[in-house]
């Protein structure tokens, strides 16, 4: 097959389903280009050896990418996001489209929406099908995350998203309860497929435990619950913070370490340090090659996100992350994500925000034998490599995109 990847980001950004699933395409017989921007994410700045221009290709790894120009802009303005999203689809559509190879078949990646306007062209005059990748629920997140509240808006994005769902071949989302809400949305199940999300399988995998790496971050020689990602308020973190203080007289040997930034750090930091707590550790943020080894020197490791619907139908993806490393997760997270670790037998679940609850459950890993808790790990990085990883998730890609070529 000839596959156009359609995307707003792509590497050098931090991007999972960018340059290693096309290059596992690739490895699987089939034509792979990509249509892309210029790189600025995150940071809303062009990244070095790159500058804007009307086109340019280069090849990455023996991958064709073709760039167009965007508006650059991780602003928390919803005006300056809306522009960079609006600038790459039609910059994509009026340029992109006419630099590229016709292919049997498109994949957009979502979000933003905005990429499958040079799909749409494309299909219309070209009779070429895409594949849509819903990877977050638009306009739904956007209210949640407080960048979004014009009423007039919400009703035009859910409308233009709607449209996009009838006009796609086939549909892939993530996570189970993402098909659910689209079948409850009038969107055709048999339209619909489940691929769960990978990680980064290249830096963070099952690796053997560095004991100069635990002396250097003060983690040898204590129980190590561990959270790794961004700090901001939907993790709840102060939470954990409230069950490290219920911990701390019982059993001064479990330590809670953050790896990781966001906009709560300063205050759980502040707050650590009010409460005289001698068992939280920060390290900050590492680089992505470092975190196979950093997660493997966790005994435990947590994931937690406020209980909300949206939240109830997502993965957060730091839990494949989680399991591929082959540790034990301590679940605080209601609905999907706590289904799969459950399903995969590869940790236990705690009740979201509730530091009682919490610690309770901190308190029964730390009284298993190191056995249980390895055995734990095991089936989660079994369940990774069978279910989750980059080679299942792009077998399963190659499937969806013959089904909608053959029709």
């Amino acid at each position: 097959m000839r596959i156009l990847l359609i995307t707003q980001w792509f590497q050098p950004e931090p991007f999972l389903k960018g340059l290693p699933f096309a290059k596992k395409l690739m490895e699987l017989g089939h034509e792979v280009e990509v249509l892309t921007g210029f790189p600025n994410h995150p940071y809303g700045k062009i990244y070095p050896g790159y500058h804007l221009q009307l086109l340019q290709r280069e090849e990455m790894d023996g991958v064709p990418v073709v760039r167009v120009p965007l508006y650059p802009s991780r602003d928390r303005s919803s005006v300056k996001r809306f522009l960079s999203y609006a600038s790459f689809g039609i910059s994509a559509t009026a340029i992109g489209l006419w630099a590229v190879n016709k292919p049997d078949v498109a994949y957009v990646y979502h979000p933003p929406p905005t990429s499958c306007l040079p799909a749409c062209l494309l299909q219309l005059l070209r009779g070429v099908p895409f594949v849509y990748d819903i990877e977050d629920f638009w306009p739904d997140s956007l209210l949640e995350s407080g960048m979004f509240n014009n009423r007039f808006g919400f009703w035009l994005a859910g409308h233009c998203c709607r449209f996009l769902y009838w006009a796609a071949g086939k549909i892939v989302v993530p996570y189970p309860g993402f098909k659910k809400e689209l079948c409850n949305r009038g969107v055709p199940e048999d339209k619909i497929e489940v691929i769960y999300n990978w990680c980064d399988d290249a830096n963070i995998c099952l690796v053997e435990k560095d004991m100069a790496l635990a002396d250097e971050l003060g983690l040898r020689n204590r129980f190590n619950v561990m959270f790794a990602g961004n700090i901001g308020n939907v993790q709840i973190l102060d939470t954990v913070i409230d069950a490290a203080d219920i911990v701390q007289p019982k059993h001064p040997n479990i330590q809670f370490v953050f790896v990781g930034d966001g906009s709560e750090t300063e205050f759980l930091k502040q707050k650590t340090k009010d409460m005289r707590l001698k068992n939280v550790l920060f390290i900050g943020r590492q680089p992505v090659s470092k975190m196979g080894s950093i997660l493997s020197l966790a005994d435990v490791l947590l994931v937690q996100l406020k209980d909300n619907p949206l939240f109830r139908i997502t993965i957060p993806s730091k839990i494949q992350a989680y399991l591929s490393v082959g540790k034990p997760i301590l679940v605080g997270v209601e609905g999907d994500a706590a289904d799969l670790v459950l399903k995969a037998n590869a940790g236990l679940k705690c009740e979201p925000g509730n530091p009682r609850s919490i610690a309770e459950v901190v308190e029964k890993f730390q009284s298993m034998p190191q056995s249980q808790l390895d055995a734990m790990g095991e089936n989660g990085r079994k369940f990774y490599q069978q279910e989750l990883s980059l080679k299942i998730g792009t077998k399963h890609f190659e499937a969806v995109f013959e089904s909608i070529i053959k029709k």
